[in-house]
């Protein structure tokens, strides 16, 4: 899947990525001023990771399936798991966050927000692994 040869799911990533990753930064910036901005916006973030995370797992999914040369890849499937991982994480995490941000923060909040931040490093490496070892939508021509 892509748009003018960009590959959809690359584009998308990123959104999720900075979202999901700074929930653990807003947490620690709560725990130690325990100013409620900083929850609610824990709160918006790690929901904003899930929605944006989830449109960009749907994309990759699509190109899973449909495209056998990233299905035949094991680092796929890797990837696929580790990602949907990440995005059941996020929707817990936000789900908690929902009754009440500010009360699920210390323990479960922050070790989930932990938790997602070491599964997009995990995830990202292994979708680097696809572009950059098995050139995964890249596109090469002639002379470059």
């Amino acid at each position: 899947m892509a748009i003018a040869g960009h590959p959809l799911h690359a584009m998308m990533v990123t959104f999720p990525i900075a979202f999901l990753m700074s929930v653990a930064a807003t947490d620690v910036v709560w725990i130690i001023s325990q100013d409620p901005f900083w929850a609610r916006l824990s709160l918006w973030l790690v929901g904003a990771g899930a929605i944006s995370g989830s449109a960009a797992a749907l994309a990759g999914t699509v190109e899973l399936l449909l495209i056998p040369g990233v299905r035949r890849r094991g680092v796929s499937w890797s990837h696929f798991v580790a990602g949907i991982t990440l995005i059941s994480v996020a929707f817990t995490n936000w789900y908690l966050r929902l009754a009440g941000s500010e009360d699920m923060i210390l323990p479960w909040g922050f070790a989930l927000s932990l938790l997602g931040a070491v599964l997009v490093g995990i995830a990202g490496w292994l979708g680097a692994n696809l572009v950059f070892d098995h050139r995964i939508g890249i596109i090469d021509h002639d002379g470059d």
